[in-house]
């Protein structure tokens, strides 16, 4: 289940050097489990504290954590849209990822020149918004145009696309992305089939100083990105590229120091990693055992045999049951033994929706 999200943003906001921390942190290619790695694309394990304390209990003699993927997409320039700069490419490319993380520069320093002249983030985040709109409004524009003929001889299917299409194109040419247009379940999902740049999930990344990093909330600029964000409902992640960068070429034991010595938490590369995650509706399960320990991706709502399949076809063709306990009842008994003893096995069927957090054994017959 590769899903990906896309890396934007102007010229000098931080973007390559955010990428780059990415790329430095990339799994290993035996430790992915799908085709060679592109050059603009970087493959991260999605921290998960549940999968450090599990491991504590089973002592495996592998590991391996679910991952997630980042695509670094081409410099946007104003003009993008009629194919300015690497207009083209840009679009492109972010009609291919799920999810848009958008780097926006929330720092002051002179040796940094801005394509803008100036530093202003919400200029920067409408500049870019406005490129995508024109884009999505010229690919609904060409579809009324196949679709109004149609409609017009009044064709069920064709009237009501017609009508959604032009609700789009009333928001499009106001400037609104798609995302943030009142529509109905139903008309979302007509716009499936469509890739519509504005409409693809949101995170903004305000790229602070170091100076600044530990407290984002005393910069201007963030809370001008924060607030934004917030009125849209999107994420808002603030960080410091050029601090993420040489964190990702620590170790494991180096990088926990060095961030306990700077009042850090958790990275924020951590920390956009995990907003990308479960912006997409992404949820993780659990195989257990001494071979190996692994956690497995899957969409909120999938049902057990469904996910059975994310492991192997087989496992969801000739499914059975599923035999489940949740993270939270292991961290209480510590072994399987004591879970059976207590009943906190369950032995579930094809119907059952698979929960964020269950530890699972597949029963399959092929």
């Amino acid at each position: 289940m590769p899903l990906t999200a896309g890396i934007v943003g102007l010229p000098n906001v931080g973007k390559s050097t955010l990428f780059n921390a990415i790329t430095n942190s990339q799994v290993l290619a035996e430790n992915y489990p799908f085709a060679t790695i592109a050059p603009n694309v970087g493959v991260v394990e999605v921290p998960d504290q549940r999968m450090d304390e599990i491991v504590k209990l089973f002592h495996p003699k592998r590991t391996i954590y679910t991952t997630f993927e980042f695509t670094d997409i081409a410099g946007l320039v104003k003009g993008a849209s009629k194919g300015e700069g690497l207009g083209n490419q840009f679009l492109s490319h972010i009609r291919e990822v799920d999810a848009i993380c958008h780097v926006v520069r929330c720092f002051d320093d002179d040796n940094i020149m801005h394509v803008e002249g100036s530093v202003d983030p919400v200029r920067d985040i409408d500049e870019i918004n406005v490129e995508l709109c024109i884009a999505d409004l010229e690919t609904v524009e060409n579809r009324i145009s196949r679709v109004a003929r149609k409609a017009q001889t009044k064709e069920k299917d064709a009237v009501i696309e017609y009508a959604v299409l032009t609700k789009l194109q009333e928001g499009l040419a106001a400037g609104t992305p798609v995302r943030l247009l009142d529509l109905e379940d139903s008309e979302k999902e007509l716009l499936k089939g469509f890739s519509l740049l504005t409409a693809k999930p949101v995170i903004y990344i305000a790229n602070m100083s170091e100076e600044e990093i530990n407290t984002p909330e005393e910069n201007t600029y963030y809370q001008q990105v924060k607030e934004l964000a917030d009125g849209e409902g999107s994420g808002c992640i603030a960080v410091c590229a050029r601090l993420e960068e040489e964190l990702s070429g620590l170790s494991r034991e180096e990088k926990e120091v060095f961030m306990e010595e700077l009042g850090i938490s958790r990275s924020g590369l951590d920390q956009i990693i995990v907003e990308a995650y479960h912006l997409l509706g992404l949820r993780t399960f659990f195989t257990v055992g001494e071979p190996e320990c692994r956690a497995w991706t899957f969409r909120e709502g999938m049902l057990a045999p469904q996910c059975a399949g994310i492991i192997h076809s087989d496992f969801e063709r000739g499914f059975i049951r599923a035999e489940i306990y949740s993270y939270e009842d292991l961290m209480t008994y510590k072994t399987e033994a004591s879970l059976k003893e207590h009943g906190k096995i369950r032995l579930e069927g094809k119907e059952y929706p698979m929960k964020d957090g269950d530890i699972v054994y597949f029963r399959f017959n092929v």
